[in-house]
């Protein structure tokens, strides 16, 4: 692990599983030394926080660009923990991240992605985007699906202040990857989207999570 994100794996993991008691199931399905994607729903900002501290592997998250390029704090944050950071341009400054995000896997580690691009604004399961496999497929390795439970009632809407509530992370069994067509990407992100559903037990919707804003 990067010195920094080391530190904070120590310092935050006892501090959140303190405040928030975290059961953590299926650590035997995460490669030990191969690279992998993680992919898991997202009810939370925590989420990565959860994922990061309860995974004895350091995980590359994808950060914002803008992150990276202001001053201080945020900056040396960012890069100490190792992330990658992601333009939201559009376009080729998006493919950047796939491209920062294959000679890690390659390498044998960790990068994690939330298959629905972004939170659930109910605390159902949406339907998933086909990037997380098709950066499977360009990178050679498989997709170990994460089911996250109660990160959504730490802070539900409406309340200012956190709450003291059980979190629960389960690792399900690795999804090989082979893609040859746009048709594969989508049964294999449907099928991907399955499996962390029986993970977590939420209702599914079939169309896009609405786009949020903060």
């Amino acid at each position: 692990m990067p010195p920094l994100y080391a530190a904070a794996h120590r310092t935050l993991g006892g501090l959140l599983r303190g405040l928030w008691p975290t059961t953590v199931t299926g650590l035997e399905n995460l490669p030990a030394d191969s690279g992998a994607i993680l992919c898991a729903n997202h009810h939370a900002i925590a989420d990565q926080l959860f994922l990061g501290v309860n995974t004895p592997r350091h995980i590359a998250f994808w950060a914002k660009a803008e992150y990276f390029r202001s001053s201080g704090l945020t900056r040396r944050v960012v890069t100490g923990m190792g992330a990658i950071p992601v333009d939201r341009a559009g376009g080729r400054a998006v493919l950047a991240a796939f491209d920062a995000a294959v000679p890690i896997l390659r390498g044998g580690g960790l990068v994690a992605v939330f298959p629905e691009g972004t939170r659930s604004p109910d605390g159902r399961l949406y339907r998933g985007r086909t990037g997380a496999v098709r950066l499977a497929a360009q990178a050679g390795v498989p997709i170990v699906p994460v089911g996250l439970r109660g990160t959504d009632q730490i802070r539900p809407a409406g309340r200012r202040l956190p709450r003291r509530h059980a979190v629960s992370l389960t690792f399900g069994p690795a999804l090989p990857v082979e893609v040859g067509s746009a048709a594969d990407a989508r049964r294999l992100t449907d099928e991907l989207i399955a499996r962390i559903q029986a993970l977590t037990g939420q209702e599914y919707v079939p169309s896009y999570a609405p786009a949020r804003v903060g």
